[in-house]
């Protein structure tokens, strides 16, 4: 019998309104692992959209944010992942046992001007892709989405 995992590793990122640091993860997930892991996001108290500076800064890193819409968060949704990555919903996310929680101590985006956004987007770039590496150890990632700002100018 092989070893090899017979499906693709899922996890889901939740916060909140499911409209800021859950979605920028989401998509940066998306992004760097293809088909190799499924991404979800959800909140545990969903807003009626994106925030407006988050889709913008995504939108200008060439990541679609069109699709993008608060889902809820529920027991069902953690207990057909792998892991669940919590940024800022605390004990109102709920808890599915055997299923691996770690916590994303991440600012939150909403409200705050684009270079703040973009910083918040540039850790969760760094989680992302560590992540994405060891939930899909064979894929090659492209190169990050913030690579060319990473450059220090003399």
């Amino acid at each position: 019998m092989s070893n090899a995992p017979t499906a693709r590793p899922q996890v889901v990122f939740a916060c909140r309104k499911n409209g800021g640091r859950s979605v920028i993860s989401r998509l940066l997930t998306q992004h760097y692992a293809g088909d190799a892991v499924v991404a979800l996001s959800a909140g545990t108290d969903p807003g009626d959209q994106i925030h407006p500076e988050v889709a913008r800064v995504l939108e200008d890193l060439g990541l679609d944010t069109s699709g993008e819409a608060p889902k809820h968060l529920t027991r069902e949704m953690i207990a057909a992942s792998d892991l669940a990555i919590t940024l800022g919903c605390g004990e109102e996310c709920p808890y599915v046992p055997g299923v691996k929680y770690v916590d994303w101590p991440v600012d939150d985006p909403k409200g705050q001007d684009d270079a703040t956004v973009r910083r918040i987007v540039a850790d969760l770039d760094v989680r992302v892709r560590a992540l994405v590496a060891e939930l899909a150890p064979g894929r090659a990632l492209p190169p990050s989405l913030l690579a060319p700002d990473s450059v220090q100018q003399p």
